[in-house]
């Protein structure tokens, strides 16, 4: 459901302005409209919004280094929390410069290692008694062992298929052969291994400080980095405040929830300043605030994947959160599968923060349901329940369903749903239009729903032929009225025909490419079964026949086989139900979306 909203203007004197908007801050429910222009152009504001970004990287670093074991100490009042910031960015940078020096030595020791440990003074000694040594490295097939006369060559080292060298000449003697010449280093393979562990003990070093931060100054930043929130949603208020009577009145708007005006009123009503509040203009582009109950408002998270509806809608929500409840649990379609996906969902719900906890819930919802639909395809880890030779399975194998009776269900419940939607259009269309504007709409499901029911009768309950045929034109006539002569009573009726044939067109070929999505949820939950099987039956035929170390090998493939079967199964039971919702389901509702989400201006909730 759309909570109801009121559209509130305000006129305030300046003087009085920025206590009038710690107040309403303080109520937090209003929702500020925004200026189409100005904000995004604030110098001010984008330094804010940057800084705020700095401290939301800065803590998620912090974060990694707090174990479970560490409860970071409370902030402490008055604390410069962008020196803090600054003190650990600079811990940071230190730590980014000692990262890079140790890359390059690593490096320069990978270079030099080859030459081994010698002395730069001891080359200085021969250079003075009148000796030069060039080094140089080349392909094993290219060393040529008149170089060791020529040039008295001597090999240092060959790595693969590179050979080190160097040569031992006067001063001025050209040394011309076809290898390539290697400088050396100012240190030598030992001083730089030296200096690699240097480097090391001062990032362990400066690694500690920042866990010491992390610990004494988590709390401080996380605090810091709310009030800067804080500032930025206050800023942003400012820019959508407009100056009015020479900058003496300031002139604000907003949306309130109807369920919260009595706070707004309370707090207004008092503090005297002017202000109107009315219902929101047909044009006026009002937030959206979802107000479901507990089990729709697990769903509306994946309804905000797609777009939220406009305020002129029907919210969505709770008609298909059952379908993708039901599409889950037979798209999965594994009775083990789902056992292991609840009580995963119950421990970590345990465990998980506040804001996590809805997850975790659906989670729940999900595995339930994975439990029920898995037992009602006759699924067990792989293995066929059906065709089991289990005493105690026998009275329950009644409501199993085979492979066939799955694919039709897949088609019943694709049919059901679409449906569904159809009739929420309608009923949406009476409502925001009037009943008018609904006609054609409610001409199609007395076609389908009609002559549909009327099919089935004459079938399965032996009607007699001639009133089945009154029935046909009866449904088929009334709903053909509606569809191609009073679609829009306002329209010439030849346009109306027209229009009525495109539409017929677009239905046709839309509910048939709809209906036939839908077999998908067979196609998905056929394929995780089968690959369960797959697993078991490797497991089986790949143990071998060792005592114990078989049983090993089979739990590893089955462990395995199957970890990855419900990875695979959870993933298109979630994608491709919402696919189902978000297009087939959202498509025949008349959904049109492109509302924007209630964000009242309140004080940022502490997180400490």
């Amino acid at each position: 459901m759309i909570v109801k909203m009121r559209k509130y203007s305000f006129l305030v004197y300046h003087k009085i302005y920025l206590d009038f908007l710690d107040k309403i801050r303080d109520i937090g429910v209003l929702h500020i409209i925004e200026k189409s222009e100005g904000v995004s152009e604030n110098e001010t504001l984008n330094q804010q919004m940057q800084l705020r970004a700095k401290l939301k990287s800065m803590l998620r670093q912090l974060q990694q280094e707090l174990t479970k074991d560490v409860i970071p100490k409370s902030a402490t009042v008055g604390v410069d929390g962008y020196a803090l910031m600054e003190s650990v960015e600079r811990q940071y940078n230190l730590l980014d410069s000692l990262h890079q020096k140790l890359q390059s030595a690593e490096r320069e020791w990978e270079r030099m290692e080859v030459w081994g440990s010698f002395s730069h003074d001891r080359l200085q000694e021969l250079e003075e008694a009148g000796f030069e040594l060039r080094f140089f490295c080349c392909n094993v097939r290219k060393f040529d062992q008149e170089w060791e006369v020529l040039y008295n060559a001597f090999e240092i080292d060959t790595i693969g298929t590179l050979r080190y060298f160097v040569t031992v000449n006067k001063p001025g003697v050209e040394v011309n052969i076809d290898a390539d010449p290697v400088r050396i280093s100012d240190n030598n393979a030992a001083e730089i291994r030296q200096e690699i562990e240097s480097v090391k003990d001062e990032i362990a070093s400066v690694k500690e400080n920042i866990r010491k931060l992390a610990i004494e100054h988590y709390n401080a930043i996380l605090a810091y980095s709310q009030e800067v929130s804080g500032e930025i949603d206050f800023s942003k208020v400012m820019l959508n405040t407009r100056s009015e009577v020479e900058n003496k009145v300031m002139l604000l708007e907003g949306w309130c929830p109807e369920e919260n005006v009595a706070a707004l009123d309370e707090y207004l009503e008092s503090s005297g300043v002017y202000f109107e509040s009315a219902e929101p203009a047909k044009e006026e582009q009002v937030p959206i605030k979802l107000k479901n109950n507990k089990f729709a408002r697990l769903y509306e998270m994946i309804g905000e994947l797609y777009d939220l509806p406009n305020y002129s809608e029907i919210d969505l929500t709770p008609f298909f959160a059952p379908f993708f409840l039901l599409f889950f649990g037979l798209c999965v379609g594994d009775t083990a599968y789902g056992l292991i996906i609840l009580l995963a969902a119950i421990f970590m719900r345990r465990k998980a923060k506040p804001s996590m906890k809805p997850v975790f819930s659906l989670a729940i919802w999900l595995g339930a349901s994975t439990v029920i639909l898995g037992f009602v395809s006759g699924t067990f880890l792989g293995f066929n329940l059906i065709e089991a030779e289990i005493p105690w399975l026998e009275k329950f194998k009644v409501i199993m369903l085979d492979s066939n009776q799955l694919f039709y269900t897949a088609l019943i419940v694709g049919i059901v749903q679409i449906l569904f939607g159809m009739i929420i259009k309608a009923v949406g269309q009476v409502i925001r239009f009037g009943f008018a504007a609904s006609l054609a709409s409610w001409g199609w499901l007395i076609i389908i729903l009609g002559m549909g029911g009327t099919y089935a009768a004459s079938n399965f309950m032996g009607i007699d032929p001639q009133v089945t045929k009154y029935l046909y034109y009866g449904f088929g006539g009334l709903g053909a009225l509606l569809v191609f002569i009073l679609n829009d009573i306002k329209r010439n009726p030849l346009i109306n025909v027209g229009a009525g044939l495109w539409d017929t067109y677009n239905v046709a070929t839309g509910f048939l490419g709809d209906l036939l999505s839908y077999i998908r949820l067979f196609a998905l939950g056929i394929s995780s079964s089968v690959m369960g099987f797959v697993f078991n039956d490797l497991a089986m035929k790949m143990s071998g026949d060792i005592p114990v170390l078989n049983i090993i090998i089979m739990l590893v493939i089955l462990l395995i086989g199957h970890g990855i079967n419900i990875f695979m199964a959870c993933l298109g039971g979630f994608v491709h139900p919402m696919r189902l919702t978000f297009v087939e389901f959202y498509k025949n509702a008349g959904f049109e979306g492109g509302g924007k989400k209630y964000k009242p201006f309140k004080q940022v909730e502490k997180q400490l």
